[in-house]
């Protein structure tokens, strides 16, 4: 089976989706199948081997411009395709192209608009080469917010071909609901009307298949749950028989409001008063958007001192493991629902326990694997306690690091995950013809 899959570059950061979507198509290779990984806006970035075409799609740039300049859509493609190029994407992502989706209103719009909207010709580009080039037996949209490529393949499958189209769901509601009114409104209305053209969807939560169903005004039977995973190459940690000290509270994700570094930040102010042989760590990608967020941040937390440590984003997937390994406990108390929760499943893999807020993934990830605590979101007092009974109850830790390590080893490693993808990809194929 030929697997095409669209995945939409992070803008120069490691971004999960994106990261998800080359472990994946590395797993399905693994398993015989042929797959062509297909970056979308910009290149992808990602700390294991790049599995993704060296030909980027819809390039962020030509998108915008395409958008704003009515003189660059009168240009013939072959004169504007040189800013597709990855250096020229890499580059314009860190210093012109903004991700923040309050700004992308008209563009998201824009987009969602398919063959219809100013992008048309680029997406004419993309579906020539899917339909014609590659000739592949499913189709595999990363996220929702590329359905606007959806029409524009359909025609030019045309009557006599149809290829099996199917939309992995892993976060876009986080984007929309993001933009500023009346955007929001008018994306979410254009994208429920374009969802009912896939052939089926994929998602990695039974929470976020039922959210889904609802946002997207889809019948729940049309989305599957197939089992999250992570290349478990290099993940070598094992729990510690004995904490570090001091202990060590960490964060891995990006730093963002988001991803709630301000509410660790706050409930490890209250633990620090409490056992004073604490420290609190932060990793990951900050990008330019929340910046000055995260400088305020880190201004109110200079009260802490030595015991707050900002590490930036680790370049190498062994720079990652060893910050992973530094830590006696994970925690990212994520402001919104997580759908996925990968940063879970990496910290279990080297028997670091996780103590989480009690929504979207996370109960489900933590019922799996046995390996962490769920506390009331927002609740600074009780993410306190929860880190602090970690403290107290070294067993309680080691159980739970334990647990945690042997499930993600034993069930949530790339195997399961593309397996268990390519036969819902087999039932959705065979179905829709």
């Amino acid at each position: 089976m030929h697997i095409a899959i669209l995945t939409s570059g992070g803008a120069g950061m490691f971004c999960g989706s994106c990261m998800h979507d080359n472990s994946l198509a590395r797993g399905l290779r693994a398993l015989g199948e042929e797959v062509t990984l297909i970056p979308t806006y910009t290149p992808i970035r990602v700390d294991e081997p790049d599995a993704s075409e060296h030909h980027v799609y819809l390039g962020g740039i030509d998108l915008y411009l395409r958008h704003r300049s009515r003189l660059w859509r009168s240009l013939p493609r072959a004169a504007t395709r040189w800013v597709d190029v990855p250096w020229l994407l890499r580059f314009a992502a860190r210093f012109a192209i903004s991700n923040d989706a309050r700004s992308l209103g008209e563009l998201t719009l824009a987009m969602l608009a398919g063959s219809a909207g100013p992008q048309r010709e680029a997406l004419d580009e993309l579906a020539q080469f899917i339909i014609h080039d590659l000739q592949p037996d499913i189709i595999v949209f990363s996220n929702a917010l590329l359905a606007g490529a959806l029409e524009a393949i359909r025609i030019e499958q045309g009557d006599y071909l149809h290829c099996p189209v199917v939309c992995l769901l892993q976060g876009d509601d986080i984007f929309l609901d993001g933009l500023v009114a009346p955007y929001r409104e008018q994306a979410l209305s254009r994208l429920r009307n374009l969802a009912r053209g896939f052939d089926g969807f994929l998602t990695h939560s039974q929470f976020y298949a039922d959210y889904m169903s609802n946002y997207l005004d889809l019948p729940r039977s049309r989305i599957e749950v197939t089992p999250l995973g992570i290349d478990l190459t290099g993940h070598d940690g094992t729990p510690k028989e004995t904490a570090s000290s001091p202990f060590t509270v960490g964060y891995f994700a990006r730093i963002c409001p988001e991803k709630g570094l301000h509410r660790l930040v706050e409930a490890f102010r209250i633990l620090h008063q409490r056992q004073q042989r604490t420290r609190l760590v932060a990793a990951g990608y900050l990008g330019a958007r929340d910046r000055h967020w995260a400088e305020q941040l880190f201004h109110e937390a200079a009260d802490l001192g030595d015991a707050f440590t900002h590490l930036g984003s680790p370049a190498t997937h062994d720079e990652k493991v060893a910050v992973l390994k530094s830590f006696d406990v994970l925690s990212v108390p994520t402001e919104y629902h997580e759908p996925k929760g990968l940063y879970v499943l990496e910290a279990l893999a080297n028997g670091v326990p996780v103590v989480q807020p009690r929504h979207g993934a996370f109960p489900e990830l933590l019922a799996a694997t046995g390996g962490g605590l769920l506390v009331e979101p927002n609740n600074a007092e009780e993410l306190a306690t929860a880190l602090e009974r970690l403290i107290l109850d070294p067993r309680l830790r080691l159980e739970l690091s334990r647990a945690g390590q042997a499930a993600v080893h034993q069930r949530f490693g790339l195997e399961p995950t593309a397996s268990a993808t390519r036969d819902t990809l087999q039932r959705i194929g065979l179905s829709s013809r």
